[in-house]
Protein backbone atom coordinates (compact mmCIF):
# COMPACT_ATOMS: atom_id res chain seq x y z
CA UNK A 1 0.00 0.00 0.00
CA UNK A 2 1.09 3.81 -0.47
CA UNK A 3 0.12 6.10 1.85
CA UNK A 4 -0.43 9.90 1.06
CA UNK A 5 -0.35 11.87 4.79
CA UNK A 6 -1.06 15.68 4.12
CA UNK A 7 0.66 16.21 1.06
CA UNK A 8 1.03 20.05 -0.07
CA UNK A 9 3.28 20.90 -3.18
CA UNK A 10 4.15 24.98 -3.94
CA UNK A 11 5.77 26.38 -7.11
CA UNK A 12 7.15 29.95 -6.53
CA UNK A 13 4.63 30.03 -3.79
CA UNK A 14 1.61 28.91 -5.88
CA UNK A 15 -0.15 26.00 -3.89
CA UNK A 16 -0.56 23.50 -6.60
CA UNK A 17 -1.58 20.53 -4.44
CA UNK A 18 -3.18 21.32 -1.19
CA UNK A 19 -3.12 18.66 1.91
CA UNK A 20 -3.97 15.99 -0.31
CA UNK A 21 -4.57 12.60 1.76
CA UNK A 22 -5.27 9.29 0.14
CA UNK A 23 -4.37 5.74 -0.04
CA UNK A 24 -3.39 3.44 -3.06
CA UNK A 25 -4.83 -0.04 -2.24
CA UNK A 26 -2.11 -2.91 -2.88
CA UNK A 27 -2.75 -5.33 -5.53
CA UNK A 28 -5.48 -3.49 -6.33
CA UNK A 29 -5.87 -0.63 -9.49
CA UNK A 30 -5.87 3.01 -8.50
CA UNK A 31 -6.66 5.78 -10.93
CA UNK A 32 -5.94 9.67 -10.05
CA UNK A 33 -8.80 11.01 -12.10
CA UNK A 34 -9.41 15.08 -12.66
CA UNK A 35 -9.46 17.96 -15.62
CA UNK A 36 -5.85 19.53 -16.75
CA UNK A 37 -4.11 21.40 -13.91
CA UNK A 38 -5.75 19.77 -11.29
CA UNK A 39 -2.64 18.00 -9.91
CA UNK A 40 -2.44 14.48 -11.11
CA UNK A 41 1.16 14.80 -12.73
CA UNK A 42 2.41 16.70 -9.81
CA UNK A 43 1.02 14.38 -7.21
CA UNK A 44 1.80 11.24 -9.50
CA UNK A 45 5.68 12.64 -9.54
CA UNK A 46 5.54 12.97 -6.08
CA UNK A 47 4.95 9.69 -5.49
CA UNK A 48 7.65 8.27 -7.45
CA UNK A 49 10.27 10.12 -5.98
CA UNK A 50 10.97 12.34 -8.86
CA UNK A 51 9.77 15.62 -7.19
CA UNK A 52 9.94 16.44 -3.70
CA UNK A 53 7.07 18.00 -1.48
CA UNK A 54 6.82 20.60 0.58
CA UNK A 55 5.15 19.15 3.03
CA UNK A 56 3.18 16.06 3.94
CA UNK A 57 4.76 11.93 3.46
CA UNK A 58 4.06 9.36 1.13
CA UNK A 59 4.58 6.24 2.85
CA UNK A 60 5.80 2.95 1.28
CA UNK A 61 5.04 -0.10 3.06
CA UNK A 62 5.74 2.16 6.58
CA UNK A 63 8.69 3.69 5.10
CA UNK A 64 8.45 7.70 4.54
CA UNK A 65 10.27 7.88 1.08
CA UNK A 66 10.30 12.10 1.51
CA UNK A 67 12.70 11.55 4.03
CA UNK A 68 14.72 8.70 1.83
CA UNK A 69 18.35 9.82 0.77
CA UNK A 70 19.17 9.22 -3.07
CA UNK A 71 20.92 5.59 -2.21
CA UNK A 72 17.50 4.54 -0.25
CA UNK A 73 15.24 6.23 -3.13
CA UNK A 74 17.33 4.40 -5.88
CA UNK A 75 16.42 0.91 -3.91
CA UNK A 76 12.70 1.63 -3.95
CA UNK A 77 12.54 3.10 -7.54
CA UNK A 78 13.73 -0.28 -8.68
CA UNK A 79 10.73 -1.74 -7.41
CA UNK A 80 8.36 0.21 -9.27
CA UNK A 81 7.28 -0.03 -13.07
CA UNK A 82 6.35 3.12 -14.92
CA UNK A 83 4.13 3.07 -18.05
CA UNK A 84 5.20 7.02 -19.92
CA UNK A 85 1.87 8.84 -21.67
CA UNK A 86 3.88 8.36 -25.36
CA UNK A 87 5.62 5.37 -24.34
CA UNK A 88 8.94 6.68 -24.33
CA UNK A 89 10.49 4.49 -25.99
CA UNK A 90 14.41 4.57 -27.36
CA UNK A 91 13.39 4.68 -31.49
CA UNK A 92 16.72 3.53 -32.42
CA UNK A 93 16.43 0.66 -30.34
CA UNK A 94 14.43 -2.89 -31.17
CA UNK A 95 11.51 -3.53 -29.38
CA UNK A 96 13.68 -6.27 -27.64
CA UNK A 97 16.64 -3.75 -26.56
CA UNK A 98 13.58 -1.38 -25.43
CA UNK A 99 12.42 -4.09 -23.11
CA UNK A 100 15.00 -4.98 -22.33
CA UNK A 101 16.86 -1.98 -21.49
CA UNK A 102 15.80 -1.92 -17.23
CA UNK A 103 17.24 -5.47 -17.28
CA UNK A 104 20.83 -4.03 -18.42
CA UNK A 105 20.83 -1.15 -15.99
CA UNK A 106 19.37 -3.07 -13.29
CA UNK A 107 20.39 -6.11 -13.41
CA UNK A 108 23.74 -8.75 -13.49
CA UNK A 109 22.12 -11.47 -15.54
CA UNK A 110 23.21 -12.72 -19.05
CA UNK A 111 21.99 -11.94 -22.25
CA UNK A 112 20.37 -15.40 -22.51
CA UNK A 113 18.69 -14.99 -18.85
CA UNK A 114 17.71 -11.44 -19.68
CA UNK A 115 16.28 -12.52 -23.49
CA UNK A 116 13.93 -15.59 -21.78
CA UNK A 117 12.66 -12.41 -19.62
CA UNK A 118 11.96 -10.09 -22.45
CA UNK A 119 9.82 -12.61 -24.12
CA UNK A 120 7.95 -14.00 -21.69
CA UNK A 121 6.74 -10.29 -20.87
CA UNK A 122 6.43 -9.62 -24.71
CA UNK A 123 4.66 -12.67 -24.83
CA UNK A 124 2.27 -11.62 -21.71
CA UNK A 125 1.08 -7.97 -23.59
CA UNK A 126 0.59 -10.57 -26.80
CA UNK A 127 3.62 -9.07 -29.16
CA UNK A 128 5.26 -12.41 -29.97
CA UNK A 129 7.67 -12.38 -32.56
CA UNK A 130 8.15 -8.29 -32.84
CA UNK A 131 12.23 -8.27 -31.30
CA UNK A 132 13.05 -7.20 -34.11
CA UNK A 133 11.31 -4.72 -34.91
CA UNK A 134 11.87 -0.93 -34.62
CA UNK A 135 9.02 1.46 -32.87
CA UNK A 136 8.46 3.07 -36.46
CA UNK A 137 7.32 -0.17 -37.70
CA UNK A 138 4.68 -0.91 -35.66
CA UNK A 139 1.24 0.97 -34.29
CA UNK A 140 0.40 3.32 -31.83
CA UNK A 141 -1.18 0.76 -29.77
CA UNK A 142 1.72 -2.10 -30.08
CA UNK A 143 4.00 0.66 -28.89
CA UNK A 144 2.06 1.09 -25.73
CA UNK A 145 1.73 -2.78 -25.27
CA UNK A 146 5.69 -2.64 -25.91
CA UNK A 147 6.07 0.29 -23.06
CA UNK A 148 3.65 -2.26 -20.54
CA UNK A 149 6.16 -4.72 -20.92
CA UNK A 150 9.41 -2.81 -20.37
CA UNK A 151 7.43 -1.33 -17.34
CA UNK A 152 6.92 -4.90 -15.88
CA UNK A 153 9.81 -7.25 -17.07
CA UNK A 154 11.35 -6.30 -13.36
CA UNK A 155 8.86 -7.91 -11.63
CA UNK A 156 8.04 -4.53 -9.99
CA UNK A 157 5.52 -4.50 -6.86
CA UNK A 158 3.98 -0.95 -8.00
CA UNK A 159 3.27 0.08 -11.35
CA UNK A 160 2.35 3.61 -12.39
CA UNK A 161 1.07 4.57 -15.82
CA UNK A 162 0.42 7.86 -16.87
CA UNK A 163 -2.51 8.96 -19.17
CA UNK A 164 -2.09 5.12 -20.83
CA UNK A 165 -4.55 5.34 -23.10
CA UNK A 166 -3.63 8.45 -24.25
CA UNK A 167 -3.72 8.73 -28.43
CA UNK A 168 -5.08 5.49 -28.70
CA UNK A 169 -8.09 4.84 -30.45
CA UNK A 170 -11.72 3.97 -27.97
CA UNK A 171 -10.85 -0.31 -29.24
CA UNK A 172 -6.89 -0.05 -28.69
CA UNK A 173 -7.83 1.73 -24.88
CA UNK A 174 -10.06 -0.96 -23.97
CA UNK A 175 -7.34 -3.82 -24.80
CA UNK A 176 -4.74 -1.74 -22.73
CA UNK A 177 -7.32 -0.98 -19.72
CA UNK A 178 -7.52 -5.17 -19.78
CA UNK A 179 -3.80 -5.85 -20.18
CA UNK A 180 -3.12 -3.50 -17.58
CA UNK A 181 -5.96 -4.99 -14.99
CA UNK A 182 -5.13 -8.67 -15.99
CA UNK A 183 -1.17 -7.49 -14.79
CA UNK A 184 -2.51 -5.69 -11.83
CA UNK A 185 -4.34 -8.98 -10.58
CA UNK A 186 -1.93 -12.01 -12.02
CA UNK A 187 1.25 -10.09 -10.27
CA UNK A 188 -0.67 -8.42 -7.12
CA UNK A 189 1.14 -5.03 -8.38
CA UNK A 190 0.04 -1.71 -6.93
CA UNK A 191 -1.19 0.02 -9.50
CA UNK A 192 -1.77 4.06 -10.10
CA UNK A 193 -3.19 5.18 -13.02
CA UNK A 194 -3.07 9.25 -14.15
CA UNK A 195 -6.47 9.55 -16.60
CA UNK A 196 -9.23 11.34 -17.64
CA UNK A 197 -10.81 8.52 -19.59
CA UNK A 198 -14.30 7.18 -18.21
CA UNK A 199 -13.65 4.05 -19.75
CA UNK A 200 -10.90 3.58 -17.70
CA UNK A 201 -12.71 4.73 -14.32
CA UNK A 202 -15.80 2.18 -15.34
CA UNK A 203 -13.79 -0.73 -16.65
CA UNK A 204 -10.43 -0.29 -13.82
CA UNK A 205 -10.99 1.61 -11.16
CA UNK A 206 -10.91 -0.12 -7.86
CA UNK A 207 -9.94 2.64 -5.92
CA UNK A 208 -10.38 6.35 -7.27
CA UNK A 209 -9.18 9.63 -6.46
CA UNK A 210 -10.50 13.06 -7.87
CA UNK A 211 -8.43 15.78 -7.25
CA UNK A 212 -10.19 19.49 -8.31
CA UNK A 213 -7.60 22.39 -8.48
CA UNK A 214 -5.30 20.57 -5.91
CA UNK A 215 -7.50 19.40 -3.78
CA UNK A 216 -9.15 15.83 -2.81
CA UNK A 217 -12.66 15.97 -3.88
CA UNK A 218 -13.49 13.09 -3.23
CA UNK A 219 -12.07 8.83 -2.85
CA UNK A 220 -13.75 5.63 -3.69
CA UNK A 221 -15.14 3.05 -5.87
CA UNK A 222 -15.82 2.84 -9.49
CA UNK A 223 -19.40 1.73 -8.27
CA UNK A 224 -19.51 4.53 -6.13
CA UNK A 225 -18.73 7.06 -8.51
CA UNK A 226 -21.80 7.05 -10.46
CA UNK A 227 -24.33 7.86 -7.41
CA UNK A 228 -21.49 10.52 -5.90
CA UNK A 229 -23.80 13.26 -4.71
CA UNK A 230 -20.05 15.28 -5.20
CA UNK A 231 -21.31 18.53 -7.62
CA UNK A 232 -17.59 18.98 -8.92
CA UNK A 233 -17.14 15.53 -9.66
CA UNK A 234 -20.42 14.73 -11.52
CA UNK A 235 -19.69 17.90 -13.55
CA UNK A 236 -16.27 15.85 -14.86
CA UNK A 237 -17.84 12.62 -15.28
CA UNK A 238 -21.12 13.15 -16.73
CA UNK A 239 -19.69 15.07 -19.19
CA UNK A 240 -18.91 11.33 -20.83
CA UNK A 241 -22.12 10.12 -22.50
CA UNK A 242 -20.47 6.50 -21.11
CA UNK A 243 -21.34 7.87 -17.39
CA UNK A 244 -24.63 8.79 -18.33
CA UNK A 245 -25.71 5.78 -20.37
CA UNK A 246 -24.05 3.80 -17.08
CA UNK A 247 -25.87 5.43 -14.66
CA UNK A 248 -29.00 4.64 -16.24
CA UNK A 249 -28.02 1.16 -16.42
CA UNK A 250 -27.79 1.07 -13.19
CA UNK A 251 -30.93 2.27 -11.94
CA UNK A 252 -32.30 0.29 -14.20
CA UNK A 253 -30.91 -2.80 -12.66
CA UNK A 254 -31.54 -1.41 -9.19
CA UNK A 255 -35.41 -0.89 -10.48
CA UNK A 256 -35.32 -4.67 -11.78
CA UNK A 257 -34.12 -6.41 -8.72
CA UNK A 258 -36.74 -4.15 -6.28
CA UNK A 259 -39.51 -5.87 -8.37
CA UNK A 260 -38.22 -9.19 -7.86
Amino acid sequence: MIELRNVQKSFDGKMVLHDVSAKMEAGKTNLIIGTSGSGKTVLMKIMIGLMPVTSGSVIYEGEDITKMDVKELKEVRKQIGMLFQGGALFDSKTVEANVMFPLDMFTKQGYREKLKRVNEVLARVNLVDTNKKYPAEISGGMKKRVALARAIVLNPKYLFCDEPNSGLDPQTSLVIDKLVKEITLEYKITTVINTHDMNTVMESGDHIVYLYQGNKEWEGSNKDIIFSNNERLNSFIFASDFLVKAKEMSMLEAKRGDKK
